[in-house]
């Protein structure tokens, strides 16, 4: 028997901050596919520097596991996009938990049509870790570009399928870091003027 998708078919541990420790709820959906634990603890090593006081933004927000995370860790604003509504109101029920109304926005929407079509805002870190089989990334980095969403130097994280790497990034894009974990490749986009070299 299939199970419904609003059945509560895991928890995923918040790695880091205040809710350090904290269980995000997380529905049953087959392509539901959260960041591991150690490809976010390597992320927010990265953004260390950055994240307390930064507006995030999380276009395809699934578990919700990287826009939980970075406020937890003090990021002033989270959006999280996603179009599935099971997916939405389990976002909703955890930013309820988490007593987090005031620091993170949920939107039920297609990313790449927000993208186009909303009122930009700046974001100074973007997570754009959209479904594997969807060809969504690249056109997610250039529309970024193109309607000004990105903050000064903002940083952009990506994933992809390690078989398909990343696509290529809009000018004046630098891929500063760049890891695999199993079948899955991650790195860390700068926006802004920076070094070319991929940083250890």
């Amino acid at each position: 028997m299939k199970r419904p998708e609003s059945l509560e078919s895991g928890r995923i541990r918040i790695i880091g901050g205040d809710l350090r420790g904290r269980r995000l709820s997380v529905p049953h959906q087959r392509d539901l596919r959260p960041t591991p634990d150690r490809v976010r603890e390597t992320l927010f090593n990265w953004l260390a520097p950055l994240i307390r006081g930064s507006r995030c933004l999380d276009l395809f927000a699934g578990s919700g596991a990287l826009g939980f995370e970075a406020a937890s860790r003090g990021a002033d604003r989270v959006v999280m996009l996603d179009r599935v509504p099971a997916t939405i109101r389990f976002l909703q029920a955890n930013r309820r938990l988490f007593a987090l109304d005031h620091q993170i926005e949920i939107i039920q929407v297609d990313a790449l049509q927000w993208l186009r079509t909303a009122r930009a805002e700046w974001f100074d870190v973007i997570f754009l870790d959209p479904p594997f089989d969807a060809d969504l990334l690249g056109p997610c980095c250039q529309a970024l570009q193109e309607r000004r969403w990105l903050g000064s130097e903002a940083k952009v994280y990506l994933e992809t399928p390690a078989k398909i790497g990343f696509p290529p990034l809009p000018a004046g894009w630098n891929l500063v870091r760049d890891r695999q974990a199993g079948q899955v490749r991650f790195g860390l986009a700068e926006t802004g003027e920076s070094s070319p070299d991929i940083l250890p």
